[in-house]
């Protein structure tokens, strides 16, 4: 039998994503954004938390034997379910600081990858009752994001919205508040720092961490080889597999957007597939309105271009695309005409 945890009668939506969850409390936004990440410590036997989000990130790499950093979701689902719970115990902790009065859990609207099975919406279902839940609701992240963009998901107009996660790519075709036509990919940032560190193993025989990985894609990367053929440059260290000693190298734009060539087709690709299989007066909809873009993925140079190139349509960058699918998903806690996108878990 599950313990409730004291919480504030607030109800909030959570963005459960592979690199970061991020949290809504109805009437007060967005709270809480932080890496989904979770320091273990053996102690005798047994699993204790050492730390949660932010904290948990800056040991990634760095621990000692006793401690072990986990991400309890991959491609957008758990894959450490005891894991998962305690952080969505903390992050929920955390949204509802302070000392309540209120006995019951809040009502939960979490966030779900559009391709997900059963099998892995029962477990978000269960990792979040578990954890304190009264009630959990789900929603397909196409759906959320086309709603935290601001697109007119409730109109009878087709939109279409590319969500570029951390674990995966969700294309959503929306029109009166459903999805008309939805294809999830896995395939995100995750395979584009895996990406950067087998080219930089590959060529250079140099052996980087995630958190090294994540960096350079952030600092130089890029979906196109930049017009002088090297862009700007970053410095990266890391292990000499042929020597055993720690070393250093410079990796140019043009580099980093030749490792990241795969992971990009695989976007594009998605997408065409979308396009390919949307109905024709709603294909109409969307040469008018564009494609609108969410998800951190969307931040990476020139990816926008890319698709424009592709698909012939006008592209279009979210504002904050990072946090859309958690203000889609709070707003469906807000607004009662937005309470059909959601499904009862």
């Amino acid at each position: 039998m599950r313990s409730l945890l004291n919480f504030a009668s607030r109800d909030i939506a959570i963005d459960l994503g592979t690199a970061n969850t991020v949290v809504y409390v109805s009437g007060k936004g967005i709270v809480t954004s932080e890496p989904s990440v979770v320091a273990m410590e053996l102690v005798n036997g047994a699993r204790k938390v050492r730390a949660v989000g932010d904290d948990a990130k800056l040991m990634m790499g760095k621990t000692p034997d006793n401690i072990r950093t986990v991400r309890p979701l991959r491609a957008g689902v758990i894959a450490d379910l005891e894991v998962a719970e305690e952080m969505i115990k903390h992050f929920i902790r955390k949204a509802h600081a302070g000392p309540s009065r209120f006995s019951r859990g809040p009502e939960v609207v979490i966030c779900i990858p559009s391709g997900a099975t059963s099998v892995e919406r029962r477990a978000i279902r269960d990792a979040v009752s578990n954890a304190g839940a009264d009630r959990v609701s789900l929603i397909e992240e196409p759906m959320a994001a086309a709603i935290g963009a601001g697109l007119p998901v409730a109109e009878p107009i087709g939109s279409m919205v590319v969500d570029i996660g951390g674990g995966t790519t969700e294309v959503g075709v929306i029109s009166l508040q459903g999805l008309a036509f939805c294809r999830s990919a896995r395939v995100g940032g995750d395979r584009m720092d895996d990406a950067i560190a087998s080219y930089v193993r590959r060529n250079f025989n140099l052996l980087i961490g995630e958190a090294t990985a994540e960096r350079v894609k952030m600092e130089v990367g890029a979906a196109v080889r930049p017009p002088d053929g090297k862009g700007s440059k970053t410095y990266v260290r890391g292990r000499d597999v042929t020597r055993g000693v720690p070393g250093e190298i410079e990796l140019s734009q043009a580099q980093v957007a030749d490792a990241l060539a795969e992971p990009v087709s695989q976007i594009v690709e998605v997408v065409r597939t979308a396009l390919e299989h949307t109905q024709p007066e709603i294909a109409a909809d969307v040469i008018d309105q564009g494609i609108t873009m969410t998800g951190g993925g969307s931040l990476l140079r020139d990816i926008a271009t890319v698709l424009e190139d592709s698909t012939g349509l006008s592209v279009r960058i979210a504002d904050d695309p990072m946090s859309c699918v958690a203000l889609g998903a709070g707003q469906t806690l807000e607004e009662q005409v937005l309470r059909g996108a959601l499904m009862a878990a």
